[in-house]
């Protein structure tokens, strides 16, 4: 395929672009102000499926040939398959790739109880349901945040069904510095009476600026849904009451496939010193990748970037044997 052929070919200028979303999506302000590569992205068409996991629906977008090797991608805290959607048609060349909605977040069904088993459960029924078993090559995951987490429990428990599992900005920290879900009652989410005001009202978590305002933009557009008097964030806010997010350290020890960690080089959950210790904790044979110029968000902050080094350690991982721990 040319250049000139290339739908994702990346244009740099920066113009008055507009773009709607998919048909049903939350009312409100177009995207503007975005880069050529973005529109051309997110207007890539993704197929929409769900799958029943323990009587819940489970929402994913899919990407590229069912024939392909699968890559499936588990997005953040409160977050939903499309913080993927300007980054999973580059991969679509190679993977046919896969962005879920864990449950309780994004357009899957809510819960009367979570858990960190649940959700790698989740990970791995959307895994079968998308058909990366029927492929010769096993798939991979890739989870960014608390995706990281169930992503690497996935791997500690059905590692031998997976080629890889890459944890993007997810901190397994030593047992001085431990690592809990948010602290929050599950109150009820405020409704916002114009689309325009809720969309005011986003916010990252944890806090942190991020240049690519576009990005933002489209994020929070996805993040609502209309609601009887108005709009409101689609995430339940009943998932963190009572949930425990278990011993990262020994599940990340328990892998049972290959692994990678991305982090972010300005990541206040993921710092240098957090690197080094799950550098250690994998017997120091598991590339840590930091990601030049972004925080936490890695996705958001730097995504041309993120998919230069997913695509590299991905072309590396088809080719290359692990080096096995000592």
């Amino acid at each position: 395929m040319s250049e000139k052929d290339n739908p994702l070919v990346a244009d740099q200028k920066v113009g008055d672009t507009q773009f709607s979303l998919a048909p049903g999506d939350a009312e409100g302000p177009i995207v503007r102000d975005a880069p050529l590569w973005f529109t051309r992205a997110v207007e890539t068409k993704a197929d929409s499926f769900y799958v029943d996991v323990e009587g819940v629906p489970v929402h994913y977008l899919r990407w590229g040939d069912p024939e392909k090797p699968g890559l499936l991608l588990v997005h953040g805290n409160g977050a939903h398959a499309y913080w993927w959607s300007f980054i999973a048609p580059f991969l679509a060349r190679e993977y046919c790739v896969v962005a879920m909605d864990l449950s309780g977040m994004g357009d899957s069904g809510h819960r009367s109880h979570y858990s960190m088993e649940l959700f790698a459960e989740e990970l791995m029924a959307v895994c079968e349901d998308a058909g990366f078993f029927d492929n010769e090559e096993a798939p991979i995951i890739v989870g960014h945040s608390f995706g990281g987490f169930a992503t690497i429990l996935a791997g500690a428990l059905y590692g031998e069904r997976l080629a890889g599992t890459i944890i993007v900005d997810s901190p397994v920290n030593p047992p001085d510095r431990q690592h809990s879900p948010p602290s929050r009652r599950g109150r009820p989410h405020r409704i916002y009476s114009t689309f325009e005001q809720a969309h005011e009202r986003f916010r990252l978590a944890p806090p942190q600026p991020c240049e690519n305002q576009y990005i933002l933009d489209y994020i929070a557009k996805m993040s609502l849904k209309k609601i009887s008097g108005g709009y409101t964030w689609k995430f339940d806010p009943s998932i963190w009451r009572r949930f425990t997010i278990g011993d990262p350290s020994e599940r990340l020890r328990a892998t049972k496939c290959r692994i990678a960690v991305f982090r972010g080089e300005y990541s206040v959950l993921l710092p240098e010193d957090i690197g080094t210790y799950m550098f250690g904790l994998l017997g120091k044979a598991a590339p840590i990748v930091e990601i030049p110029q972004a925080r936490h968000h890695v996705m958001l902050d730097q995504p041309l970037a993120f998919v230069s080094a997913l695509r590299a350690l991905l072309a590396d991982w088809e080719h290359s044997d692990p080096t096995r721990r000592v």
